[in-house]
Formats: C-alpha cells, structure tokens, sequence
C-alpha cells in the first residue's frame, strides 16, 4: 500500500499527551483533513525538533505535515502560521471547552472547513471580543449546523413565526413548543429566542436562553457525557456565588 504524504496543511492543536520518553499524540483538526491523530516523535526532549515543541501549544495556527494515515500517521514537519492567540487567563478555559467540543463531537478524517475557519474566528473574539460568552453561543451554533442537529430560532415545531409576546420550551430533536398560558415558569421568551437568531447577545437574558438551548442539544450529541472543561465552569460560577 502506497504511503500517504500531506504537507503544508492547515490546521489547530487541540490536545496532545506523552508517548514514550520523548514522543507526543497530537489530535489535531486540519482544513481538509477533518480531525487527525498524529504520532510526533522526539519532541519531548531537546534536539532538532525542540522547535517543534514550541509551535505545538494550544490555540497556534499551524501547518503541518505529515505519511500515513490521519489516525496514527507521523508527523513530519510543523511550523507556525500566524501569531498565536493570546487568552486572557479567564478565557483559557473558553477555548479549551471549544477544543473538548470539537473532539468529542468530530468524526475522524471527516473535513468541516466551514468550522474550521469558525474556530478561528471564535479565538479572535475570545481574544479581542468584550462579551466572551456571545463567542460560545456563536461557535455552539455552527457546531450543531455542521453536525445537521441546526437549531430554527424563528419557527416553532409546527412552522410558525415565533411571537414574540409568546413563551416556549425547547424539546431536542422536535423544535420550540408553545408553553400553555399560565405555565410558563422556565418557558423561554418568545422574543429572546429571536434575538438568538439574529444573534443580538447584549441582553443578559438573551444569552443565558441561548446556553440552555444550546446545552440541551448538546447533551444529545454528547450523549449524556459530561464535558470536563463545563464541570470546571460549573465550579468556578458556584464559588464566585458563593462569595
């Protein structure tokens, strides 16, 4: 069988781990490849490759190469591709969370070049951007159009314009359902499921009806699994309440 050979492919880090004494596992998410594991040998020590060690740290846009396949191939040459973003401490685990989404949700080998390039812009608006949390509710959104699990923010299940002045509840797999007057304790704005779609993130309210959509969709791509990077969100929220 002939030995697959890709160079100069763009591409992110989203998590590595030691192998042996001087080698690493990469996951990577490339443009064109989809998501890739890569085996990068002597990069753990000092040696030629020690800049290779430096160019592989989170949140760098890289290109990179590498012979085999994209599951268990061996990285062959890495080097940066522009500079770094640079998270604010509060906002690294933002972009971690992505990272965890993208390898927990992602097939191997199946290219998504239209999230590929989302997850950049979510760095630079986790990097630049004043509201952090509108960068999450965002790049969710793309995630679950790419997956085929897109959410209408304009319609209810049946095909109706959402009004506005009406209360709903979001049923996963099924769409907005009408809350019944007078019980609408928990049920969702009419009018910020709208604001959602056009993606107007100002109002506090606004944002938290997006997480809880988004969260519950989530759960069913997870299936059930927890995401270690929410759990730590999840504390750090109840000891800043509990101040």
């Amino acid at each position: 069988m002939r030995t697959r050979r890709v160079q100069l492919q763009s591409a992110w880090l989203l998590h590595q781990r030691p192998y042996s004494d001087s080698s690493r596992i990469l996951e990577l998410l490339t443009r064109d490849c989809g998501r890739v594991t890569l085996f990068a040998r002597g990069v753990r020590g000092g040696g030629d490759r020690s800049g290779w060690r430096a160019a592989l740290q989170p949140f760098n846009r890289l290109l990179v190469g590498w012979s085999g396949s994209g599951d268990g191939g061996r990285l062959t040459g890495v080097e940066l591709a522009g500079a770094p973003a640079r998270l604010a401490p509060q906002r690294l685990l933002m972009g971690f969370y992505l990272n965890e989404l993208l390898l927990r949700l992602l097939a191997r080998e199946d290219p998504h070049v239209v999230l590929f390039d989302c997850y950049g812009d979510a760095l630079h608006g986790l990097e630049l951007e004043a509201e952090a949390e509108a960068v999450l509710r965002r790049f969710e959104r793309r995630l679950l159009e790419e997956l085929g699990y897109g959410i209408d923010f304009e319609r209810d299940a049946g095909g109706a314009a959402l009004d506005p002045a009406a209360y709903y509840r979001f049923r996963t797999g099924v769409g907005f359902v009408a809350a019944r007057p007078g019980a609408v304790d928990g049920a969702l704005p009419g009018a910020e499921l709208l604001a959602v779609a056009a993606e107007r993130y100002e109002n506090a309210g606004v944002r938290s009806a997006a997480r809880r959509v988004f969260r519950d969709a989530l759960a069913v791509c997870l299936d059930g699994r927890e995401l270690g990077s929410r759990a730590v969100f999840v504390d750090i929220r109840h000891r800043e309440q509990g101040r």
